[in-house]
């Protein structure tokens, strides 16, 4: 990953942070071009950084978007319910 692709994944991470509570489908919408593996870990270790240094709601913020967003990617594994 180019140091550049670092810092459009960063801006787009801080801009999630900033957003109004809702507008991240929005966000997230408006660079399809920034959505893809690579940027989901960048989420997860943006997420660790935070909670190590005590910030548990952008933590957990930023990994329920990485999970998110790794289900519409097909990253997450989809384990089957039993009926």
């Amino acid at each position: 990953m180019t140091e550049h692709r670092q810092d459009l994944y960063l801006d787009l991470i801080d801009r999630l942070l900033q957003c109004p509570n809702g507008k991240e489908p929005e966000v997230l919408d408006a660079h399809p071009d920034l959505l893809d593996a690579e940027f989901v870990q960048t989420l997860v270790r943006v997420a660790t950084l935070f909670a190590h240094e005590d910030n548990q709601d952008a933590s957990r913020f930023l990994v329920h978007v990485a999970r998110q967003l790794a289900r519409q990617l097909g990253l997450y594994p989809q384990v089957p319910t039993q009926e």
